[in-house]
Formats: structure tokens, C-alpha cells, sequence
């Protein structure tokens, strides 16, 4: 029992902080609209670095290949 409820429990909260992950990606390819934004190249690869460092992390963390889908679900 006390094994199903971490299940759950982990279920939960890694389908919610992903989700909310995910949103705040797309939120910051919002900033591409070079009509509404000023960047530089340099910018975007800075940020791309960051996101992917961060990614990386979480891989070692997990000992997990990556899986991309558009809604995150386990």
C-alpha cells in the first residue's frame, strides 16, 4: 500500500511539474516574434544552453533516455 501511494504520488506531482515545464517552454518561444522583441542570436543560444544543461541534468538524475511528446502523461 505504502508503495502504491508513492507511485501515486509521484504520478501526480511529475504530470503537473512537467506540464507546467512544457508551458513555460512554449511561453518563451513566444519571444521569437522579432516584431514585438529585440535579440540576438547569441541570446537564443544562451537560452537553448540553459534549457539543455538543465535537461541533461535531469537525465542523470533519472538514469532515463529522453522522451519528447506535446502533453505529458506516464
Amino acid at each position: 500500500m505504502v508503495d502504491q501511494e508513492k507511485r501515486d504520488n509521484f504520478v501526480r506531482l511529475a504530470e503537473g511539474r512537467t506540464q507546467i515545464a512544457l508551458d513555460a517552454i512554449r511561453k518563451l518561444g513566444n519571444l521569437s516574434n522579432r516584431r514585438a522583441y529585440n535579440f540576438n542570436d547569441a541570446d537564443v543560444r544562451k537560452i537553448t544552453k540553459a534549457l539543455r544543461e538543465a535537461v541533461s541534468d535531469l537525465e542523470r538524475k533519472f538514469g532515463a533516455p529522453n522522451d519528447t511528446s506535446d502533453t505529458f502523461k506516464l
